[in-house]
């Protein structure tokens, strides 16, 4: 998060539910922490800072017009990236981009193994590899990108993950897995 919450900080949850009162600085509060994090997600996953920053101002908009109707029944990052998770989509199927948004070839359904290792140092060790990363990311099929930025610009659990999109734990597993799979390759094909 950009502003992290320290020891003692209210939670995200608590607030969100001080905003819902009509506490502004806890809305900007929110927002400061989470601005590096959900405008990464979204500008990466539509390839588009533009765009991106117009889906940012959207979701924020969505948590302002929700604000009196918000319940703590989930962590407000979770509800946080569901709608800009569902944002995405959207976007992709305004545009007609319906075919990239199922791409669930073979390997988004495969048989999943154990938990993925989708922590940065261990696809990328070395600092200078980073835009070697962002850009096999970007060329991931939708589904894989998805999770995987969820996981690494978002830090989303599994758990988190699965409910923000809705899908299969397997499933989501699976995707990390073939996604961490194809970002090794490519970086082992430059090297």
């Amino acid at each position: 998060m950009d502003e992290a919450a320290t020891p003692g900080a209210p939670s995200d949850e608590g607030l969100m539910l001080r905003y819902a009162a009509g506490e502004i600085a806890a809305f900007e509060t929110l927002y400061r922490r989470y601005r590096r994090l959900l405008l990464g997600y979204l500008v990466r996953q539509v390839r588009d800072r533009e765009r991106g920053e117009e889906l940012y101002q959207e979701v924020w908009a969505r948590i302002i017009r929700a604000r009196e109707a918000y319940r703590e029944t989930a962590s407000f990052r979770t509800w946080l990236f569901t709608i800009a998770h569902n944002l995405v989509k959207d976007d992709y199927r305004s545009q007609g981009r319906r075919a990239e948004l199922v791409s669930l070839d073979a390997d988004a359904v495969a048989e999943p193994e154990e938990s993925p290792d989708v922590a940065p140092e261990g696809i990328l060790p070395e600092h200078q590899r980073a835009q070697q990363l962002l850009a096999g990311i970007a060329r991931l099929p939708f589904a894989q990108r998805d999770v995987m930025l969820l996981r690494l610009e978002a830090g989303l659990g599994m758990g988190e993950i699965v409910a923000v999109t809705g899908d299969d734990p397997e499933a989501v597993k699976s995707r990390l897995r073939y996604a961490v799979q194809k970002l090794r390759q490519e970086v082992q094909d430059d090297d």
